[in-house]
C-alpha cells in the first residue's frame, strides 16, 4: 500500500478520529467475531435464486461501491494507532467520495473495489462542515461506471437502498424508506449542524459511512454519515453533496454561507413570552462580533425562565429570506446552505419590536475552525 498522498491542498486539517458515538464509520468488525465475504462475487452455478427489483438495484450500483481502509488513526484513549474503515462510491472516473469523518487523521487510505481489486488514493478535499470527502484513485476497474447523483429531492416514503460495508462486510446492501427530509443534525463537537439531512430507516451500522443511500433507479439520494437510534440514520443531501464536491474537486475546499448569529427556532413557549400571536420563524439569540448580521440584526437582549428552560426575549424574529419562508432553524440552515453563497447579499424579512421590517446583508464565509 502507498501512503496517503494530500496535494497541495492537503492544508484541511483533521478535527478528529470519527463523530462521537453517532457516526457509522470508522470502525472495525465486532470484537471476539470473525466474519468475511464478498456478497457481490460471482459464482458460477445456475441455482440462484430469482432475486428482486432490489437485487436488480443491487447489481447496477455494487461494482462502484469501495471500502476505505484509513491506517495510521490514533486511538485517543491508547494514544496507539490502528485501522479504521468505511465506505465510498465512484463519483466520476477518477474520483471516489466519501465522508470527512472516516478519512480523518489517517495517515493512509487504499479502497477496495467490490471485485476484489486495490487501489492507492490521493487526498484531494475535505469539508468538516458537510461531512465529506473526495479521494483521487489511482486505478478503477474495466467497467465500472460512476454512480449517477439524484436529481429530484427525495420525498418522505421514498423506497431507497443502503450499500456498504457495516463493520467491515464488504458489499452489504439494507432497504428501507426516506423517513424525514430537511433534518438538522448538530455537530457533537463542533458548533455548527449539518444541514438538509435525510433521514432514513434502511439499517445503517458502523462501516455503512461515506457509502450511497440509492433510489429505485439507482441514483444516489445521499450519503450515508451517521445513525441516531434503533431505525434511524442520517445521510448527506444528494443536493449538497453536488455543491460541495464539485468545489473539492477544484480547489480542496468548501466555503459555506455564514450569518454569525446564535437562533432559536420560535416555538409555542418563545412566542407567549415575546407576545407573539403565532409561532414560528428563528428568533436571533447571539451575534458574532464583525460577522455578517452585526450591525444589521438585534439580538434577545435577555431570557426569562418558563417550565424550566431559558426563553430568549425581545430578539429578531426572521421570518423570511429572499422571500422564502423560513418556519424553522431547519429551513434557515437549508436555504443557507442550497441557495447561498459566499458574498452574496440577501434580503432578511424580521419581527422586530412587533413590527415588519426588510434588512439586507452580505453573507461572509465560516470562519476557519
Amino acid at each position: 500500500m502507498s501512503d496517503f498522498r494530500p496535494d497541495r491542498r492537503s492544508f484541511l486539517a483533521a478535527a478528529s478520529a470519527g463523530l462521537v458515538g453517532a457516526v457509522a464509520g470508522c470502525a472495525e468488525p465486532r470484537a471476539k467475531q470473525s466474519i468475511e465475504g464478498n456478497s457481490s462475487a460471482s459464482i458460477s452455478r445456475g441455482d440462484l435464486a430469482d432475486g428482486s427489483t432490489f437485487t436488480d438495484i443491487y447489481n447496477a450500483v455494487i461494482d462502484s461501491v469501495t471500502q476505505v481502509r484509513v491506517f495510521g488513526v490514533e486511538n485517543p484513549n491508547t494514544g496507539s494507532k490502528g485501522r479504521g474503515q468505511g465506505s465510498g462510491f465512484l463519483y466520476d472516473d477518477r474520483h471516489v467520495v466519501t465522508n470527512d469523518h472516516v478519512i480523518a487523521d489517517g495517515e493512509a487510505a487504499d479502497l477496495q473495489y467490490t471485485n476484489g481489486d486495490w487501489t492507492s488514493t490521493t487526498l484531494v478535499g475535505r469539508d468538516v462542515q458537510s461531512d465529506l470527502a473526495v479521494l483521487e484513485v489511482d486505478h478503477v476497474p474495466d467497467g465500472v461506471a460512476p454512480l449517477p447523483m439524484a436529481d429530484e429531492r427525495p420525498v418522505v416514503g421514498q423506497q431507497v437502498v443502503a450499500v456498504g460495508n457495516p463493520y467491515g462486510l464488504n458489499g452489504s446492501m439494507s432497504a428501507g424508506i426516506i423517513s424525514g427530509v430537511n433534518r438538522t443534525l448538530d455537530h457533537p463537537q463542533q458548533p455548527f449542524s449539518y444541514p438538509n439531512i435525510i433521514q432514513t430507516d434502511a439499517a445503517v451500522n458502523p462501516g455503512n459511512s461515506g457509502g450511497p443511500l440509492v433510489d429505485l433507479d439507482g441514483e444516489v439520494v445521499g450519503v450515508v454519515n451517521s445513525a441516531g437510534g434503533d431505525n434511524i440514520g442520517f445521510a448527506i443531501s444528494a443536493a449538497l453533496t453536488e455543491r460541495v464536491v464539485p468545489a473539492l474537486i477544484e480547489d480542496g475546499t468548501y466555503e459555506h454561507s455564514y450569518l454569525g448569529i446564535g437562533l432559536r427556532t420560535v416555538d409555542r413557549l418563545v412566542a407567549e413570552a415575546n407576545d407573539l400571536s403565532t409561532a414560528g420563524g428563528v428568533m436571533v439569540t447571539a451575534i458574532v462580533d464583525g460577522a455578517a448580521a452585526d450591525g444589521v440584526l438585534e439580538p434577545a437582549p435577555r431570557t426569562i425562565e418558563r417550565r424550566g428552560e431559558r426563553i430568549p426575549v425581545g430578539g429578531d424574529v426572521i421570518r423570511e429570506l429572499d422571500g422564502n419562508p423560513i418556519p424553522d432553524r431547519h429551513a434557515l440552515s437549508t436555504y443557507l446552505a442550497l441557495e447561498t453563497s459566499p458574498g452574496d447579499t440577501v434580503s432578511v424579512r424580521l419581527l422586530r419590536n412587533g413590527r415588519l421590517r426588510t434588512e439586507e446583508l452580505t453573507l461572509d464565509a465560516w470562519p476557519s475552525r
